[in-house]
């Protein structure tokens, strides 16, 4: 498959056109666009990440990024959209790397839904970006077609840019228990004192956000109540095993 061309954009033209794009991935009004035009001109005339990815002359993805804390030595990647199935997320968060060591920045942040299945193999074994920190519902209730109206609970996560991609995990730890199972479609909440947690998540919280709302809210509740206490207890994301569940290793300090 040829891979698309990326390029950073600096015309109105085509702010334009990402927001286009992003409110038709998102499935808002094209005057409701997840970042405005506007917005994205700003960010890049002032220097910061604004890159598209076409096939041709055709728009198929977008990233727009900006520079956090640590200064000098961050970029936050607020949001990134890209057509499905066609390796056009992993071009441009490719370029963008390459854009961030450039400017001798040693690490680039963004927040994804961890409920989302893809989005959290994506970032942990594509990538090896590693989650640091959960924020409970960080954008408020976003209505549109991927969120449904649920509230934005978010994982933040940090990809190293000098440290290699840590293997992916095919075989779990032994001692490893879950703290969160797939029980038949609905989140099982197992208490355990494991030093070795995993948290599976639903096969397709975007589906169940449709169908089931009930259901789609009692797996953010049990995520949120599981992943996000591990994590703000010190524990580590270590991997994504199956394509399915977190692979969490608890401080030794902590294990009862």
């Amino acid at each position: 498959m040829k891979q698309p061309t990326i390029r950073e954009l600096h015309r109105m033209e085509d702010f334009d056109a990402v927001s286009l794009l992003y409110a038709d991935i998102w499935g808002t009004e094209p005057g409701n666009p997840p970042i405005s035009a506007e917005l994205m001109q700003a960010l890049s005339h002032a220097g910061n990440y604004v890159a598209g990815a076409y096939e041709g002359d055709r728009l198929v993805g977008a990233s727009v990024a900006f520079f956090g804390e640590p200064v000098g030595t961050s970029l936050h990647s607020h949001i990134t959209g890209a057509v499905m199935g066609r390796g056009v997320g992993l071009a441009l968060k490719t370029h963008q790397r390459r854009w961030a060591k450039d400017r001798r920045l040693r690490r680039i942040t963004w927040t994804y839904d961890p409920l989302v299945r893809r989005n959290a193999y994506f970032n942990l074994v594509k990538l090896g970006a590693r989650p640091e920190e959960y924020l409970t519902c960080f954008y408020g209730a976003i209505n549109d077609v991927i969120n449904g109206g649920d509230e934005s609970d978010r994982v933040l996560a940090a990809w190293d840019l000098a440290a290699p991609a840590p293997p992916e995990v095919t075989e779990l730890p032994a001692g490893a228990a879950h703290g969160l199972r797939n029980h038949e479609g609905r989140p099982e909440t197992v208490p355990t004192d494991a030093q070795t947690v995993l948290v599976d998540l639903p096969d397709d919280i975007e589906a169940l956000r449709r169908t089931d709302p009930a259901a789609a809210r009692a797996w953010r509740l049990a995520v949120r109540h599981t992943l996000g206490g591990l994590l703000d207890e010190g524990a580590r994301v270590v991997g994504f095993h199956a394509r399915r569940r977190y692979v969490i290793q608890r401080p030794a300090t902590t294990r009862a």
